[in-house]
């Protein structure tokens, strides 16, 4: 080969490999700066996760220099975002707000309708998790769950759809407790959950503090139990069952696993693979964002609580569960879940 073929050669290597390492190195922010993202809600227009969603977008956003859409992917409990933004290009342009709870028990079930692996995805942070409780009518005769234990006839629990909070932690508040129960599901918001239980068809609601802060100050509702260890803000003067009760340790089992599910919340998370750099920069402003206080008030005025938790803190809670249920319990739960309570429930 001729000396200025030879060269010619080394100068396009050199800049072919320069062109990579400046493509690597571009700083995030500018990678970000003007760009469009999407924020992607694991649920349907009006529900819980959209308006957490559109509450962040703007300040997340602004954030990053960039243009934030609000995008609903509901299907399956929010999985369908979930199994989307899994299989996605790593761009780092798309995140999804999801109930970390049902992700983390589907994927422990093994469901049909799970396409991905929580131990691949990058965790951005926790938004929000939250003590939840045991709601009965204003009128019930039953004024504790040490009440709604002793009760003779089967007590009726309502609920959205499978492994939706309500109808799995009614699943195994009755199996701690080994009580007479049924789970019914078709409601379609735990709101209407929450209000079959005032008309009497129902006769309990497991739902998280924030929701049955609002039946209970509407007087729709009234609260006689959390389960976790640490009591709501707004229920500080209701014991938690760790507290008013004395367990047993296969109560306690239950107990626990429940309360560390719950304690999940909502969670965000963004495609598997996007640079190491690109990542560390979404997670800061992630964090930005939910540790600012117009935003943390901002929330607070319109009922959508924010409680930061970093996203390493995130994947740990999230994969515990999973890691530390062997396939024997981990089959026991699922038939709890998905069947021992729920008549006719299916995957």
């Amino acid at each position: 080969m001729q000396s200025w073929l030879r060269g010619a050669c080394a100068l396009l290597v050199v800049a072919v490999a320069l062109a990579s390492v400046g493509a690597r190195a571009e700083d995030p922010a500018a990678y970000y700066r003007g760009k469009t993202f999407k924020f992607i809600a694991g649920g349907g227009v009006g529900g819980g996760y959209d308006a957490y969603a559109r509450l962040l977008a703007p300040h997340l956003g602004k954030a990053l220099g960039a243009t934030a859409v609000v995008e609903n992917q509901p299907g399956a409990g929010g999985l369908a975002g979930l199994n989307r933004i899994y299989v996605s290009e790593p761009s780092g342009l798309q995140v999804l707000i999801l109930n970390g709870g049902a992700a983390v028990l589907s994927q422990l079930f093994e469901l049909q309708s799970v396409q991905y692996d929580l131990a691949k995805l990058e965790y951005l942070a926790t938004v929000s998790s939250s003590p939840w409780l045991v709601l009965v009518a204003p009128n019930s005769p039953y004024a504790s769950l040490k009440d709604l234990l002793a009760a003779k006839q089967t007590v009726r629990w309502s609920a959205v759809g499978l492994i939706d909070g309500l109808s799995d932690g009614a699943s195994m508040v009755c199996e701690a407790f080994a009580m007479n129960c049924k789970v019914v599901m078709g409601y379609k918001s735990s709101s209407e959950a929450a209000l079959a239980i005032t008309r009497g068809e129902m006769d309990a609601l497991y739902v998280s503090d924030t929701s049955a802060n609002n039946y209970v100050k509407s007087g729709s509702n009234k609260a006689i139990a959390q389960v976790s260890h640490r009591r709501s803000q707004f229920f500080a003067d209701l014991p938690t069952v760790f507290e008013g009760m004395s367990l047993t340790p296969e109560q306690s089992y239950w107990m626990e696993l429940r309360s560390t599910v719950d304690a999940l919340g909502r969670i965000l998370v963004t495609t598997p693979g996007i640079p190491a750099d690109r990542l560390a920069y979404l997670q800061a402003a992630v964090k930005k964002v939910l540790t600012d206080p117009a935003v943390v008030d901002e929330g607070q005025r319109t009922q959508r609580y924010v409680g930061y938790e970093d996203g390493e803190t995130t994947r740990k809670r999230a994969l515990s569960v999973i890691a530390s249920t062997p396939a024997d319990q981990k089959a026991r739960i699922k038939d709890v879940v998905t069947k021992k309570y729920v008549p006719g429930a299916g995957q």
